[in-house]
């Protein structure tokens, strides 16, 4: 099938690159020369607009940093060009009413919309087993399946339009508190003298191990901090979060703590760090590092 591809970030690069070899042809935008450039040589076409991507495609994705970003290319360049019928799948991680806001507006149009974000990161983003969560009619859906499934090992419909940024959003909250509970808890071992590589492997296996531990103690230890996921994306997620909380009345104080901790960490310059760098508030805190 022939897919336009909206937004060539760290991780809109791979997720081209693994639709190309799965033989789908992918027309692809950028404003950024270097992005376009890596795509293209991977064999992806280059799109001289939005406007004739979406007039080209009949199946489009935006991977863009937020929200209002996603609604200037929806109503922009997307409804207005596109065929009725097109099939636009969002995969930014995004408010979940804005999502809804856009879907009012492209099924206006006769396009089918759904809210897709990911989770995994860059590096599953580049082997191709990216955790997708859906959010629209389950018929779009399923006509939709079978492509997100070459960029991602699990696709889930969790119900209608916004409920995969809801669900998003969820990941979200879990994975920055359980960086800094892991940051808490190493630096607790590295002060009282206990080598946090041991305590590592001693607790990996058990209730305490975490797919977020796995993938982010071994950075800490190795004090490697380049982005997978930048705290500045992170921070976007848990505005996002708070902001959706309060409107439909969910209390959020943990997230809401772990949000000071990052606006501290972007404060002083580490808002394009990895957000494994949670760690560096508590080394900041006590001048120790932890390190194996």
């Amino acid at each position: 099938m022939k897919i336009g591809f909206i937004g060539l970030g760290i991780m809109g690069k791979p997720m081209v690159k693994n639709l190309l070899k799965a033989g789908h042809e992918v027309v692809a935008f950028d404003i950024i020369k270097e992005n376009m450039d890596s795509v293209l040589s991977s064999g992806a076409i280059k799109a001289n607009s939005i406007e004739s991507l979406a007039a080209e495609c009949k199946f489009i994705i935006t991977m863009l940093p937020n929200g209002p970003q996603v609604k200037d290319v929806a109503f922009g360049s997307i409804i207005g060009n596109a065929e009725a019928g097109t099939i636009f799948v969002d995969m930014s991680s995004i408010a979940p009413g804005v999502a809804q806001e856009i879907h009012t507006e492209c099924t206006k149009a006769l396009i089918k919309m759904l809210d897709a974000p990911v989770s995994g990161g860059e590096p599953k983003a580049v082997d191709g087993t990216l955790s997708i969560m859906c959010g629209g009619d389950i018929a779009v859906f399923e006509e939709a399946k079978d492509i997100l499934s070459c960029m991602g090992a699990s696709v889930v419909h969790c119900g209608d339009i916004g409920a995969g940024n809801t669900t998003k959003l969820a990941n979200q909250i879990i994975v920055a508190l359980n960086i800094a509970a892991v940051s808490e808890a190493f630096m607790l071992s590295t002060k009282a003298g206990v080598d946090p590589a041991k305590v590592f492997d001693a607790i990996k296996g058990g209730l305490a191990g975490s797919t977020v531990m796995n993938a982010k103690i071994p950075m800490i230890l190795d004090g490697n901090f380049n982005p997978g996921f930048k705290i500045d994306l992170h921070i976007k997620d848990l505005n996002n979060a708070l902001d959706t909380a309060h409107d439909v009345g969910a209390p959020l104080p943990f997230t809401a703590s772990v949000m000071e901790i990052m606006q501290n960490l972007k404060s002083h310059d580490m808002g394009q760090n990895d957000h494994s760098a949670i760690a560096r508030y508590y080394e900041k805190l006590t001048g120790t590092e932890i390190r194996k």
